[in-house]
């Protein structure tokens, strides 16, 4: 595998202190560490667990409880989304990923918003990443659109399919407003990874690998791991490949999945 490697240091590497993560995830070999939320860490003892390790901050979420897709929830969204932002520049991470509605305890969708309509949804979700867009290309902070499953994790969240969340980033059109492609979830929801990356990797700002079922490491499920990342990188995508899974065993034993690829 070509491509830089992220680690999740949430899921991964679990039975550390958060801050040992970062040198742990570094001596396995990952370029880059991210994380999922923000307002629960010690952001200068990231910094400096970062920088002491010498790996980099590939990004974690931009907007924890908050919705795009609510148009009542638009002033304070852009709210947390910049404070997100001061907090990525503050530790040097790269981006934010974002998603259609909020997320609480476990990913769990907070609000399904079945009293909207889809064209509410989508015209509040695409009225405010054009602002998004814009804040991401004045911080130079790139912000990633995520589609979630909507099978097993995320149930009842709006933003389901690679097309959709390729559509938006491509009518708005910045180069700092991307689609966070999630393997695993893209797995659960539409298949045909491989169509679906050579249609709408041009608009790739990261790769989230697991297998599934399970969301464990690569080779315990039936994703067939070698032949999407070499279609990855025949379509030119140059970005992180972020494995964000829960190791079946122990964070080690996935590690040496990861490696392997």
């Amino acid at each position: 595998m070509k491509l830089l490697r992220s680690a999740c240091i949430e899921p991964m590497y679990s039975e550390l202190p958060f801050l040992d993560r970062f040198a742990a995830a570094r001596r396995d070999g990952f370029d880059f560490v991210e994380f999922w939320g923000w307002t629960d860490k010690d952001l200068d003892g990231v910094k400096a667990a970062a920088e002491a390790a010498g790996i980099g901050i590939s990004g974690f979420n931009g907007d924890a409880e908050l919705s795009l897709i609510d148009p009542a929830q638009k002033d304070a969204y852009l709210d947390f989304l910049r404070r997100s932002l001061a907090a990525a520049k503050r530790v040097g991470a790269r981006s934010l990923t974002i998603h259609s509605n909020g997320l609480g305890e476990g990913g769990r969708v907070i609000c399904d918003y079945r009293d909207l309509s889809d064209t509410v949804k989508l015209c509040a979700m695409f009225d405010t990443l054009k602002v998004c867009a814009a804040l991401a290309e004045e911080s130079g902070i790139t912000m990633n659109l995520e589609p979630l499953n909507i099978t097993t994790d995320h149930v009842g969240n709006f933003l389901a399919t690679t097309r959709m969340a390729a559509e938006m980033t491509r009518l708005i059109g910045s180069p700092r407003l991307r689609v966070l492609y999630d393997v695993y979830h893209m797995q659960l929801n539409e298949g045909s990874l491989c169509d679906n990356i050579r249609a709408y990797g041009d608009q790739f700002g990261h790769v989230h690998v697991a297998d599934a079922p399970g969301r464990h490491e690569p080779g315990t499920g039936e994703i067939c791991y070698g032949t999407v990342l070499r279609c990855l990188e025949e379509t030119g995508y140059t970005g992180l490949v972020g494995f964000e899974m829960i190791p079946k065993t122990t964070t080690a034993e996935a590690v040496k999945a990861i490696m392997a690829l």
